[in-house]
């Protein structure tokens, strides 16, 4: 099956799979307490910067929830935009750890603004009978595949500074982000005034993996036991770490990255060619929302599966990932556009 459903679906890059098999080799220490780890977190800081403190745990929603669990209290609030993954795709996993409330912001091509922060940090009455706001997050792709420019971002860490709020970044798709952007992992990160980060592998060649970055050192005060109770201190953690050694020291979060949006653009430009399918948002990374007619989703889903939302409509969303080949595009593109 080829599909453009997610990059979930994708397989392992061979250079991962590769450091995987080569981690088998002999025994190591449990618990993070091995060269592999030890390695993949030197380069992580190398990536992102002296500051860097860098936790690794299985998967995404596990990042956002112990990450936002560490830098908050139940009293305290969390505001986000509407289609944050913590408010529509994490089963209430930050609110359930946390006992924080999201107060949520309707987004813009899946933005918010430091503006509209500002308007609602404003709103939000911060006395004991309510929820003291903490945090703002937001992910880096967005849920709709736009993504966060590097001043919007610095716009963003200026209100969060200024009331003495944290800066959470879903990163999930950062590297697609970066690449994007043209900037370095560290330039819309760390050099941008974000508190705190998880940095996305499973969705760009990893079998799974995602880190979590404080860049505040008091921000990652007894992370250790929080990481252990929230379930993801893996007792064999070389499997997960030896996945970093190559994927940062290579490059191959960028090269993966870079393909996948490649892919994306080349998708989004072949359709333009159809005056009847509209692009819903900016097709800046490596997914995008349309609205297909019923005979292109009638001609292309059965071959290449993709998320329809709306049947009456014809909403999509197309994901490319790091082993979408040009055949797959241009067989999804012959039969979209012969479709009448």
């Amino acid at each position: 099956m080829r599909s453009f459903a997610s990059d979930n679906n994708s397989g392992i890059e061979p250079t991962i799979l590769q450091a995987i098999i080569d981690a088998n080799a002999d025994h190591a220490t449990p618990y993070g307490h091995d060269p592999y780890t030890e390695k993949a977190i030197l380069l992580l800081k190398k990536s992102f910067g002296e500051s860097a403190i860098a936790y690794l745990v299985n998967n995404g929603t596990a990042a956002n929830t112990l990450s936002v669990k560490a830098v908050t209290r139940s009293h305290q609030a969390i505001i986000c935009p509407d289609t944050s993954h913590m408010v529509v795709h994490e089963v209430g996993a930050v609110a359930n750890f946390t006992g924080c409330s999201l107060y949520t912001i309707p987004n813009v091509s899946g933005k918010i603004t430091a503006a509209a922060i500002e308007e609602r940090y404003i709103a939000s009455i911060n006395d004991r009978h309510n929820n003291k706001v903490h945090v703002v997050s937001i992910a880096q792709t967005t849920e709709f595949g736009t993504v966060y420019t590097v001043e919007e971002l610095q716009a963003i860490s200026a209100v969060c500074k200024k009331h003495n709020l944290v800066f959470h970044v879903d990163g999930c798709r950062l590297s697609n982000a970066a690449v994007a952007l043209n900037k370095s992992l560290k330039e819309i990160t760390a050099d941008v005034g974000v508190d705190v980060l998880t940095f996305g592998g499973t969705k760009n060649g990893l079998l799974f993996g995602e880190a979590i970055i404080f860049f505040r050192k008091e921000l990652a005060a007894e992370f250790e036991y929080i990481q252990k109770q929230g379930l993801q201190l893996n007792s064999k953690m070389r499997f997960l770490s030896a996945q970093f050694i190559p994927y940062l020291e290579k490059n191959i979060w960028q090269r993966n990255a870079a393909h996948a949006n490649l892919m994306c653009q080349k998708l989004a430009q072949g359709l333009a060619k159809r005056a009847d399918i509209k692009l819903a948002y900016p097709a800046d990374s490596n997914l995008f929302f349309a609205y297909f007619p019923k005979s292109v989703i009638a001609a292309t889903q059965a071959k290449f599966p993709y998320y329809l939302f709306n049947e009456k409509t014809g909403f999509i969303r197309i994901v490319t990932s790091f082993d979408t080949t040009d055949k797959d595009v241009d067989e999804f593109l012959a039969l979209a556009l012969e479709a009448n």
